[in-house]
């Protein structure tokens, strides 16, 4: 057993944390001050910009296999990677990647969709949710019916990510109702141009607002079906699965963060003649906080290396994914109450986190369906307690 990294791994992780300390953490207020005015905080020209000179410094398609032009470095490195991009609140993501369900296109799919966009010349979304279908995939009311040559959407899709950039969108629909629950769905690849639309839906936090697709009878052509009809949703479940690592790994780097500043802060704020450094209920804050991210880290790490491994790691995602969530959300807290006003203010970052943190134990599947799948596999016996493999 190692927990070392490797050399290129350290590599990797120093020229991250350097990249954002030098390019992104002086955007903050810039991005603080637009959000501020209702302007958008970061331009997409800028992050383009910005991608452009992470893929200078050989920081391009981490995970992506190399025959399709990436590095094919893993996902253990690709979580090295998320937490340290996390330690920013500027919304900025490598370029060279895509959505790995677009990895199933056929070869006329990939050269119109996935070799596009990670050369960084098309946007997608994952248009799964709806209103009332967020985690109860079951309830999914957009419909796919037949017609010559192909299939008619109708329906909306709602809070998807980069819905509002995106130029086309990875859509669920009903194509097979009579086949029962979870059955019946089928993905479909839907150009913007085909004729749906989307707006931005407001919410308390974050850079970029999840959007509202609306697609009132949109011809989708037969060879825009993605695997198989009738069974999109395993695809859509493999996705889902696969990627919920991601956001308590973006948490240990946005914790760590948050963390370092809580300490700096108590080490020069003073009241009434002593430093809070000196104050016993923030002292337990700190150390409670460095434990939980301590832990938080080696959660996520275990759960990259299962997925590397290509060892079932859905119930490892699960409890990262809870644990995650929860924890950025503690120590976020713990930070703005150890701030005080300032932590308040819109002048530092640490208000906007509390806001954006929030949603963290909501998208991605809720904190009630994390325990649900964790206690499921426990109580039949899918997960043995204190087993190694």
């Amino acid at each position: 057993m190692n927990f070392e990294l490797t050399e290129e791994q350290k590599h990797i992780q120093r020229t991250v944390r350097q990249f954002v300390a030098d390019e992104l953490i002086p955007l903050e207020r810039q991005l603080l001050l637009n959000e501020r005015e209702g302007k958008e905080g970061i331009s997409r020209e800028q992050l383009r910009a910005l991608q452009n000179k992470a893929r200078d410094l050989g920081l391009w398609g981490i995970e992506t296999p190399q025959r399709y032009g990436g590095a094919n470095l893993g996902t253990i490195t690709s979580a090295i990677v998320k937490m340290e991009l996390g330690r920013t609140c500027v919304p900025f993501v490598l370029g060279g990647e895509a959505d790995n369900i677009l990895f199933m296109c056929n070869e006329k799919q990939m050269e119109r969709y996935l070799y596009p966009v990670i050369a960084g010349e098309r946007q997608s979304c994952f248009a799964l949710t709806e209103r009332a279908a967020g985690s109860d995939t079951s309830n999914i009311q957009m419909s796919a019916k037949r017609t010559v040559g192909g299939w008619i959407l109708n329906g909306e899709k709602a809070f998807i990510t980069n819905g509002n950039e995106a130029d086309f969108a990875i859509v669920f629909a009903v194509t097979n109702p009579s086949t029962g629950k979870n059955k019946g769905i089928t993905c479909f690849l839907v150009d913007r141009e085909m004729g749906w639309t989307s707006e931005p839906i407001l919410t308390m936090g974050g850079d970029k607002s999840p959007s509202l697709l609306t697609f009132d009878h949109v011809l989708v052509p037969d060879e825009n079906v993605l695997g198989e009809v009738d069974h999109g949703l395993t695809m859509a479940m493999q996705w889902i699965s696969r990627g919920r690592w991601v956001v308590p790994a973006i948490a240990v780097g946005a914790s760590e963060r948050l963390l370092q500043m809580a300490i700096d802060y108590a080490n020069e704020r003073v009241t009434f003649g002593e430093t809070l450094a000196s104050r016993q209920s923030i002292q337990w804050m700190i150390a409670d906080s460095a434990v939980e991210v301590e832990a938080l880290k080696w959660l996520v790490l275990h759960t990259a290396w299962r997925v590397e491994k290509q060892l079932d790691a859905r119930h490892h995602a699960s409890m990262s994914k809870l644990y995650g969530a929860g924890v950025a959300n503690q120590v976020v807290d713990r930070v703005l109450q150890i701030y005080g006003g300032m932590g308040y203010s819109k002048d530092l970052p640490i208000e906007r986190w509390y806001r954006e943190m929030r949603v963290w134990r909501i998208y991605e599947g809720t904190d009630e369906i994390q325990r649900l799948i964790i206690a499921r596999n426990l109580l039949k016996g899918n997960v043995k307690i204190g087993h190694w493999d």
